[in-house]
C-alpha cells in the first residue's frame, strides 16, 4: 500500500532552487554594480577636484603674465586685453633670468649625466654580483635616501670650502651628484635585476668584457629606468633651493631657484609684478615641458622596474 506525503498546513512547499539562486544572484550583481558605479563617480570626482586644483593656479600664472600690473590689480580673473610680451623681455634681460637658466643648464645638466651614469653604474654592481658587503653597501645608499639634508648642510659647508669648492658650478655639480645618487641607486638596482640575464651571459660567451657588456647591452636595455629615474633627479635638481643659498653665495653664479627669490624681492618693491610673473612661469614651463614628452617613458619605466 502506497502512502502520499502530503504537505503539512502552514509550510510552503519546496521549488527548484535553480530559479531562486538566479534572483538572488541577479540581485547581488545588480547591487555590486551599482556599488561600483558609485565609486567610479567618486573617484572621478575626486580627480576631476584635484586636476582643478593643480591647473587652475598654473593657468592663472600664465594668462598674468601677459597682463599689465593695472590689470592684475583691477580685473584678475580676466583675460588679458593683449599680450603684453614685453613683460617677458623685462624678465629675460632686466631681472637676468638668462644667466639664471645658463647656470642652472649648467649645474643641472652636468649633474644629471654624472649622477645616471655613477648611479646606473653601482647598481648595475649590486644587482648583478654577489660579492662581500653587497647588502651592506646597498642598504648604506638606502640609508641615505633617508637622511635629512637639513642636518649636512653645515659640516658639508665647511667640506666644500676646503676643497675650494664653494661658490663653483663644478662644485655644486658633485653636491647635486651625492645627493641624487641614493634614490637613483636604489631605483635602478630593482630595475636592473627584472632584466634577463641571457643576454648578458651570451655576450661574455661572445668574448665581451663586462665593461662592453654593461655600455653596449645592459645599459641600452636599461633605457626605460634611465629615462624615469632621470626624469625625477631632473625635477628634483631643478627646483633645488637649500643647496644652492648655501653653497653658492655669488650673484654671479645663481641658479634659477635663486634668481626667483631675487627677483620677487626686487620686482616687489619696484612693483613691477607683471615682469615677476613672466618670471615664474620661465621657470615653469622647462618642467612641465619635460614632464609632458617625457610622461609615457615615465610610466613605462616604473611599470617594467616593478614586474618581472
Amino acid at each position: 500500500m502506497k502512502t502520499t506525503e502530503s504537505t503539512p498546513a502552514g509550510t510552503v512547499p519546496q521549488h527548484s532552487g535553480g530559479p531562486v539562486r538566479k534572483e538572488n544572484g541577479s540581485a547581488g550583481e545588480t547591487r555590486e554594480k551599482k556599488e561600483g558605479r558609485a565609486l567610479n563617480v567618486f573617484s572621478h570626482g575626486m580627480l576631476v577636484l584635484w586636476a582643478f586644483m593643480v591647473v587652475m593656479p598654473l593657468l592663472w600664472a600664465v594668462m598674468t603674465s601677459f597682463k599689465d600690473d593695472n590689470a592684475i590689480f583691477s580685473s584678475p580673473w580676466s583675460l588679458p586685453d593683449k599680450l603684453h610680451f614685453d613683460n617677458w623681455a623685462r624678465a629675460w634681460t632686466d631681472a637676468n633670468m638668462s644667466d639664471y637658466f645658463l647656470n642652472t643648464i649648467l649645474v643641472v645638466g652636468g649633474s644629471l649625466i654624472g649622477t645616471l651614469v655613477l648611479g646606473s653604474m653601482a647598481a648595475y654592481v649590486l644587482a648583478r654580483f654577489d660579492f662581500p658587503g653587497n647588502r651592506f653597501i646597498y642598504f648604506l645608499f638606502i640609508g641615505g635616501m633617508s637622511f635629512p639634508i637639513m642636518l649636512a648642510l653645515v659640516p658639508l659647508f665647511y667640506v666644500v670650502n676646503n676643497m675650494g669648492l664653494l661658490n663653483t658650478i663644478h662644485g655644486l655639480i658633485l653636491v647635486y651628484i651625492a645627493y641624487s645618487l641614493p634614490f637613483t641607486v636604489f631605483f635602478l638596482t630593482a630595475f636592473f635585476r627584472t632584466l634577463p640575464t641571457s643576454v648578458a651571459e651570451a655576450a661574455f660567451v661572445d668574448g665581451a668584457s663586462h665593461t662592453r657588456t654593461f655600455f653596449q647591452i645592459m645599459l641600452p636595455m636599461a633605457k626605460p629606468g634611465l629615462i624615469s629615474v632621470g626624469i625625477f633627479n631632473f625635477l628634483g635638481q631643478w627646483n633645488q633651493y637649500m643647496l644652492p643659498t648655501v653653497l653658492n653665495t655669488d650673484p654671479d653664479k645663481r641658479v634659477l631657484t635663486q634668481g626667483l627669490v631675487q627677483l620677487a624681492a626686487s620686482q616687489g618693491y619696484k612693483g613691477d609684478w607683471s615682469g615677476l610673473f613672466a618670471g615664474l612661469v620661465m621657470a615653469m614651463l622647462p618642467v612641465l615641458a619635460a614632464y609632458i614628452v617625457f610622461q609615457r617613458q615615465v610610466v613605462a619605466g616604473l611599470t617594467a622596474g616593478a614586474l618581472k
